[in-house]
């Protein structure tokens, strides 16, 4: 049974008669309503879909919840699946699940699909995450609800007893929480090297020799600044593992818990090489463009008069020209190579390689 007929609502009964469910959806106005769900789901009223079913979706938001409260008789003994959302991280003192559960307490009630979204359901859960966090205070009911998920196409996970409820509604509310501190770091590196080359670049020759270089600040001192990020983010990569191998070395145990900041740094090292990566692909494209800018052309039209000015064929110089060309070819090489952990670290790459060849290309 579906109890609602929103957007996730409708995914979910089409979902459901898709695996094969026999589908009956509670509404306040079924006639109304019956057009938007597919046409083997039965559209009835809320008293009469609770009495047709042993499980109940309840796809409606926490605001509405006492308006079930007259369904209370029909309800008990059933097994409530609590969808829903909070707009806000610990918006409510208690979890929807939980207050669901003190509204209703002859009905057994288990959080779950929250952090499935609606398009997930309609296109299958080969287009987005598979996983589906569920916990309640009975097993037999957690087991019920998982045998759904796993028919629907999904990948149950059992998360423990229903005070997991307030971290699971937690997880769609946040934005990227393992990119916080990476970002930062990286915002911070930057911030660091590019008033370094600022200075030395900019602000240096107007002082010593009264040149306005201003023009350099939006191409040259951000291409100048963003290897020298790149280079850093990758060796905060590997070095917290060298400090990990020091301290199991001179405690002589491999079990012995790493410190909390030593170990969120390890926890955080794919975020900081894929921070990397981004930098050096950014880099390659700013030097890409050197050639491109106005300023640049201004100076080969000034080399090429003076030049003519003081008649020399040839500028030609055999070590420049070669220091340039290998430097070009080994930082296209690196680029590769970057490019390739890179790719390696996303999980579909890295799930279909074993230790070994991981260990490899590491």
């Amino acid at each position: 049974g579906v109890l609602g007929s929103g957007d996730f609502a409708r995914s979910l009964a089409v979902r459901l008669v898709c695996s094969g469910f026999k589908v009956v959806v509670g509404s306040r106005n079924p006639k109304r309503k019956a057009s938007l769900f597919p046409a083997a789901a039965e559209v009835t009223f809320q008293a009469e879909a609770v009495k047709k079913v042993d499980v109940v979706f309840v796809a409606i938001f926490r605001e509405h919840y006492s308006t079930l409260c007259d369904l209370a008789d029909v309800l008990a003994g059933k097994i409530l699946v609590d969808v829903s959302n909070n707009t806000e991280i610990n918006h409510h003192k208690e979890s929807n699940a939980e207050y669901l559960a003190s509204l209703f307490p002859a009905c057994t009630v288990v959080k779950g699909f929250n952090v499935v979204s609606a398009w997930t359901l309609q296109s299958g859960a080969r287009d987005g995450n598979k996983q589906v966090l569920i916990c309640s205070n009975n097993q037999e009911a957690k087991r019920t609800v998982a045998e759904i998920a796993q028919v629907m196409g999904f990948t149950p996970v059992d998360m423990g007893s229903m005070s997991s409820a307030r971290e699971i509604e937690n997880i769609p509310l946040r934005l990227l929480p393992a990119w916080k501190i990476p970002t930062f770091l990286a915002l911070g590196l930057f911030l660091c090297f590019f008033t370094y080359n600022l200075i030395r670049q900019v602000i240096h020759p107007y002082i010593r020799e009264q040149k306005n270089k201003l023009y350099k600040i939006p191409i040259e001192v951000v291409n100048t600044t963003l290897p020298c990020v790149s280079y850093v983010m990758l060796s905060l990569v590997y070095l917290p593992g060298v400090l990990a191998a020091c301290s199991q070395l001179y405690y002589g145990t491999k079990y012995r818990r790493f410190p909390d900041w030593l170990d969120q740094w390890l926890l955080h090292r794919k975020q900081i090489g894929l921070l990397s990566f981004f930098c050096a692909a950014l880099h390659a494209v700013y030097s890409l463009c050197l050639p491109m800018r106005r300023s640049h052309r201004y100076l080969l039209i000034e080399t090429a008069v003076k030049q003519a000015v003081e008649k020399k064929m040839t500028v030609w110089v055999e070590e420049e020209v070669w220091r340039m060309e290998i430097y070009i070819s080994v930082g296209i090489i690196a680029l590769g190579l970057l490019s390739l952990l890179a790719i390696t670290s996303l999980p579909s790459i890295a799930n279909s390689l074993n230790w070994r060849e991981f260990s490899f290309i590491q």
